[in-house]
């Protein structure tokens, strides 16, 4: 048996997930929530991935800062993730911005992030620290990413993901050495740096670094008395460490978690609408890229104790069916057809509606007679009788928000707003 078997360094780890991001580039669907909080796949929302990610690879103390709108993520934490125990040797803190250091300040940046709760880190005593973006959909063993860092005696071990290099100007990209050391990162660079040997290819940050923690704490508080920082992970203690220290990219390659089905490994920003409607949409198909089924890497969320699924009604035009589809629990189909569309828990659909590649967000109403083409439809929208979306490009810019690839965003105001 491998020495990662009998002694896992995940164990001696801390996952501190970072879930205060704003999201805006999801427009309305951010306004009530952040990011992390957004509904994903039918069941779970985005921050499950990181969290379930950290208990699969054996991580048993976690820390989760929040800032923005975070009422909606703090509920569905405490719901769905209040599982681990201080008698096991494990602990679930929720850590939002309350002011710790200074009465007057919030959370500056990523950095400040975990700088402002370092006593509580500290109380813990993990070995290493595991920080994890909240807002991405991946599965990930980060144990690996642990034993790579060990092997290595990095200073700290930046998770990285391999994509066309001129794909990666939206990134922090990293050029790194023929032994993958870090040489230099770079924000958003309008040229990206090309991996040795596959200059075509760039090595994007994930968002994901692995400190021992004592050395972390000092670049936090060394971080701190720079008065020309922005307390940031990506603009400032990273570069500072690849400067000064040794920085080394690990590859999503090396970790990504791949069930059998899945032809690669699975890792998704869905920060723009339209990258979160597809994201939700691929999922229905017959092997989708990325297994939710997949029971050796389960993504864990709060689930609600509902009624199953219905579908009523079986006349011609007036048939309750849904094709190539994810419904949820407490849904009811009545007389209405729903086609390649995700169905979040207690939504209801009238009769004789359509739904085709519609992302229903939890506790709608699609009134009777309605069509919905190509739509995110937020929580709680009780959408009109004969409404239609998705047939008149111009008419649904006026009255919806539409993204350059046909997708509409279905929220409560605009649609008070057809009805004044």
């Amino acid at each position: 048996m491998s020495d990662k078997r009998i002694q896992p360094l995940a164990r001696d780890a801390m996952a501190y997930v970072l879930a205060g991001g704003r999201g805006s580039r999801l427009h309305e669907l951010t306004d009530t929530r952040a990011k992390p909080a957004v509904y994903f796949g039918g069941k779970t929302r985005i921050i499950d991935f990181a969290l379930s990610n950290a208990i699969n690879s054996g991580i048993r103390r976690i820390g989760v800062a929040t800032q923005y709108k975070a009422h909606s993520l703090i509920r569905h934490l405490t719901r769905g993730w209040n599982f681990l125990r201080h008698e096991r040797n494990e602990s679930f803190d929720i850590l939002p911005a309350s002011q710790r250091i200074s009465e007057f300040q919030w959370y500056e940046g990523t950095a400040d992030a975990v700088f402002q709760n370092i006593d509580i880190i500290e109380d813990h005593a993990p070995k290493y620290m595991v920080i994890l973006a909240g807002d991405h959909i991946y599965k990930m063993d980060y144990e690996i990413m642990l034993q790579q860092h060990v092997s290595q005696r990095a200073d700290v071990t930046v998770g990285c993901l391999e994509v066309p290099r001129m794909q990666a100007t939206g990134f922090g990209v990293m050029a790194v050495d023929t032994e993958d050391r870090i040489t230099a990162f770079v924000e958003k660079p309008a040229d990206p740096p090309g991996i040795p040997g596959r200059e075509d290819t760039a090595l994007a940050s994930m968002g994901i670094y692995v400190f021992n923690t004592d050395f972390l704490i000092d670049q936090l508080r060394r971080d701190a008395d720079d008065p020309e920082s922005k307390r940031d992970f990506g603009g400032d203690i990273i570069p500072y460490i690849v400067k000064h220290g040794k920085a080394v990219a690990h590859r999503f390659s090396a970790s990504g978690i791949r069930a059998a089905e899945e032809i690669e490994e699975y890792w998704r920003d869905v920060g723009t609408l339209d990258a979160y409607w597809e994201a939700n949409i691929d999922l229905t198909d017959i092997v989708p890229k990325l297994n939710m089924y997949d029971r050796d890497w389960p993504i864990w969320s709060y689930s609600e104790i509902t009624a199953p699924a219905k579908f009523v009604h079986d006349e011609d035009g007036r048939r309750g069916m849904a094709i190539s589809s994810l419904v949820a629990g407490d849904c009811i189909v009545s007389g209405s057809t729903v086609k390649r569309s995700l169905l979040f828990t207690g939504t209801k659909t009238g009769s004789y509606s359509s739904l085709n590649e519609a992302v229903i967000l939890p506790k709608c109403n699609i009134g009777r007679g309605a069509r919905l083409n190509r739509v995110v439809v937020d929580r709680g929208v009780r959408i009109p009788e004969g409404l239609v979306v998705g047939e008149d490009p111009e008419l649904d810019a006026r009255r919806f928000r539409r993204t350059h690839n046909g997708v509409c965003l279905i929220t409560k105001d605009m649609i008070d707003r057809l009805q004044e």
